[in-house]
């Protein structure tokens, strides 16, 4: 059992949980992921470890699904069944002088360790951040610890650019020159972000989080073409070269299973 030693409320979408996992801390990298079940009778979520301190993992997770949301009932002094890892690729960090990042939402969660990692090596750093609202902006504290630089997009315009990351990007390529990039979101975010990225000549690491069950690529069900051959994103990735990534596949797989979510979420509603 892996005890829930601290819990915090990001957002009435997001929390933020601390776990006692030595193990885990121990060998954690940045871009490594866990994956957990809730009970003995849960299903297998991955997650990607945000931060390590001592002991102690942090987890990051927006409360969606049936799992998610039943993992948001659970408080401190709680435990969980199964917390294992830690898993997939870490990420590559290179040997540049600056580096870009763009976070959507909550992949501002997964995208933390790896710029902070940057930073810690002497690495100048730039955050564009977006979200739907400002109360939606999560980690931005943590972000200001290393960041040189912070620009902000809201779809509502509550704070910062109105508009979309991309509308930044547009006008940021304009004067600055970046030796690489980093963008973690929703799918639909990080292709858009390739397709510019690629009209300035810059490359673009992504993170993907298809469906996974047993995070050690027996299931094939986290399958992705990268560069029109298949990979599997729980051991190959998550991340991947954005360029050679196909999106369009992606974003087809992940209406699936839309109807077993939403017999999985009645099941928590009967609760």
């Amino acid at each position: 059992m892996y005890e829930i030693v601290a819990k915090e409320i990001l957002n009435k979408d997001v929390d933020l949980m601390v776990i006692k996992a030595p193990l885990v801390a121990r060998n954690a990298k940045p871009g490594h992921f866990i994956i957990l079940r809730v009970d003995d009778e849960g299903e297998r979520i991955p997650l990607t470890i945000t931060e390590i301190d001592g002991d102690l993992v942090s987890i990051i997770y927006q409360k969606l699904g049936y799992t998610t949301r039943l993992l948001g009932t659970y408080n401190v002094g709680d435990s969980l069944s199964d917390f294992v890892g830690p898993l997939g690729k870490a990420a590559h960090i290179r040997d540049i002088k600056n580096v870009l990042g763009i976070a959507g939402g909550v992949g501002a969660a997964p995208l933390l360790p790896q710029l902070k990692e940057y930073a810690r090596r002497g690495v100048k750093v730039t955050l564009v951040i977006g979200a739907r609202s400002k109360d939606h902006l999560i980690l931005l504290d943590k972000y200001k610890e290393f960041c040189d630089e912070i620009l902000i997009a809201t779809d509502d315009g509550s704070l910062g650019t109105k508009g979309f990351v991309t509308d930044i990007l547009t006008e940021l390529y304009k004067t600055r020159k970046f030796d690489h990039t980093i963008a973690i979101g929703p799918l639909i975010m990080m292709k858009f972000v390739v397709i510019l990225n690629k009209k300035h000549g810059l490359k673009t690491d992504v993170s993907l989080n298809p469906v996974m069950i047993d995070g050690t690529g027996m299931c094939g069900n986290c399958r992705v073409t990268i560069g029109d051959k298949t990979f599997f994103a729980c051991v190959d990735g998550p991340d991947f070269p954005g360029e050679e990534v196909n999106f369009d596949e992606l974003l087809a797989r992940q209406n699936y299973y839309h109807e077993e979510e939403h017999v999985c979420n009645l099941r928590l509603v009967k609760k």
